[in-house]
């Protein structure tokens, strides 16, 4: 029984199924905290949320957390005069992955697993978010908005109690991610490898959250086969 946190698949289902499946050879005893930004910029953000569902019905434990590009994309769908922010952040590659112009055209099951997202997780020892708190804030968890978007933050070890944070959402060097996992008691950690970017970072990262051991895959996304 372990517990894994991966953020920030951006459309790479290819490399995201690899991770899961061949990586963390992920099971039913297993939970599987995804921190947000499952769509956007990646070539198949509709097969990211497909395979998502499918680990669901299949009986495997996935939690679900929003990210700013789902945020982005419930936005607009709700305000006219906002799709044109979503579709210059990625958005156009997402309604590709759906074989779509028109938000109209997406199934409605995709809406209901859009809307179902999580702002945050609150575990025993760890706080689950896909941006960060803002602790200036008399209650921070109150704040949806910087879970979504804040960058850089000063965490609270009295707000936290006790807890590490472990968030995405600002694209990070592996090498960054590593050295953090090693220090002696981390507050917080970013998982964020910047899988969809590959000609600078191009890593997706599983941290789990019982060992601290990081997991780390290159984007596989132009892979042929799946072996």
């Amino acid at each position: 029984m372990s517990r894994f946190a991966i953020s920030d698949i951006h459309g790479c289902c290819k490399t995201f199924r690899y991770m899961v499946e061949k990586e963390l050879k992920l099971q039913k005893t297993d939970t599987l905290y995804l921190l947000g930004d499952y769509i956007d910029r990646g070539p198949d953000s509709k097969g990211v949320i497909d395979f998502i569902l499918d680990l669901r019905e299949d009986g495997y434990q996935v939690i679900t957390l929003c990210g700013n590009h789902e945020d982005m994309m419930l936005d607009a769908r709700k305000d006219p005069e906002y799709p044109e922010d979503w579709l210059y952040n990625g958005g156009v590659q997402t309604l590709k992955s759906f074989d779509t112009l028109s938000l109209e055209a997406i199934p409605e099951k995709y809406w209901t697993f859009l809307n179902e997202l999580q702002m945050y997780v609150e575990l025993d020892d760890y706080l689950l978010v896909h941006a960060g708190f803002d602790f200036s804030h008399d209650y921070p968890f109150d704040d949806t908005y910087s879970m979504l978007w804040i960058r850089d933050f000063e965490p609270d070890l009295k707000m936290m109690g006790g807890r590490r944070i472990v968030h995405g959402h600002t694209p990070t060097y592996l090498t960054e991610i590593a050295a953090s996992v090693k220090k002696p008691a981390p507050d917080v950690i970013n998982i964020d490898g910047g899988c969809v970017f590959t000609s600078r970072l191009g890593y997706l990262t599983a941290l789990n959250l019982d060992t601290l051991e990081l997991h780390a895959l290159k984007n596989r996304e132009d892979a042929d086969t799946f072996a």
